[in-house]
C-alpha cells in the first residue's frame, strides 16, 4: 500500500470516527433508546455493577476476539475507532442538552440515524480494520451478508441488553432494522462511483 494512499485511509477514517461520533452522542441526547451495542454494554453494566467503560472494553475485546477467531483481522481502525469515536460522543454530550420535546426528539434521532450511516460506512469504507461491533457482523459476511448480520449483532445485543435491565426505543429499532442496510447502501454507492468491482462472495463493499 502507497504512503499516500495509507494516509488518505486513515485521514477518513479518523473522519468518519469523528462523524459517527457525534451521531451516537445525538442518538444518546434524543433519549428514544440506545443502539444494540451499547444496550448490551450497559445492560451488563447495570448487571455486574461494573463501570460502563470497563464493560465497554471488555465486550469490545471479547467480539473483536470472535471476529479474529472467524478470519476478520483486527487492523489501525479497531483502535482508531473507539477511541476518536469515544471523545467524539463526549465532548458533544457536553455542549448538547437533551431536548424536552418530542417533535425535537425525533428529529434529533433521524440526525443522527444519518450521521451514524455515513461515520460507519465511511470508515469501512476506509479499509483500515473495523471495530467491535461491525467486526463481528463482518466476520459472518460470507455467508450472511453485512446487512443483515449487522442487523442480527444489534438485535442480539439489545435483546440480551434489555433482558439486563437497559432501556430500548424507537432509536434502537431503527439501528437494529435499518442500520445495516443503510450503511451497505452507503458502502455499494461509493463502490459504483469509485468503479470498483463488487466482491464475487457478493458480501458488503467493505469486505
Amino acid at each position: 500500500m502507497a504512503h499516500s494512499d495509507l494516509t488518505a485511509r486513515v485521514a477518513q477514517l479518523a473522519l468518519a470516527c469523528a462523524v459517527l461520533g457525534v451521531g451516537v452522542a445525538l442518538l444518546l441526547r434524543a433519549a428514544l433508546g440506545s443502539d444494540g451495542y451499547s444496550t448490551l454494554v450497559n445492560g451488563l453494566a447495570l448487571s455486574t455493577g461494573l463501570p460502563f467503560v470497563v464493560v465497554n472494553c471488555l465486550v469490545g475485546v471479547v467480539f473483536v476476539a470472535i471476529a479474529w477467531i472467524k478470519g476478520r483481522r483486527p487492523g489501525i481502525g479497531t483502535i482508531v475507532q473507539p477511541i476518536v469515536t469515544g471523545f467524539a460522543v463526549s465532548a458533544v454530550m457536553a455542549v448538547v442538552a437533551e431536548p424536552q420535546e418530542m417533535v425535537a426528539r425525533a428529529a434529533m434521532l433521524a440526525g443522527s440515524f444519518v450521521l451514524i450511516a455515513l461515520g460507519v460506512a465511511g470508515y469501512l469504507g476506509s479499509r483500515t480494520g473495523a471495530g467491535p461491533a461491525e467486526a463481528a457482523a463482518l466476520a459472518w459476511d460470507p455467508p450472511v451478508p453485512f446487512r443483515w448480520s449487522y442487523s442480527l449483532v444489534q438485535g442480539a445485543g439489545a435483546l440480551v441488553g434489555w433482558l439486563l435491565g437497559a432501556d430500548i426505543g424507537p432509536g434502537t429499532a431503527a439501528v437494529v432494522f435499518g442500520l445495516g442496510p443503510a450503511v451497505d447502501w452507503l458502502l455499494t454507492r461509493a463502490r459504483v462511483l469509485r468503479r470498483e468491482p463488487r466482491p464475487a462472495s457478493g458480501g458488503t463493499a467493505a469486505a
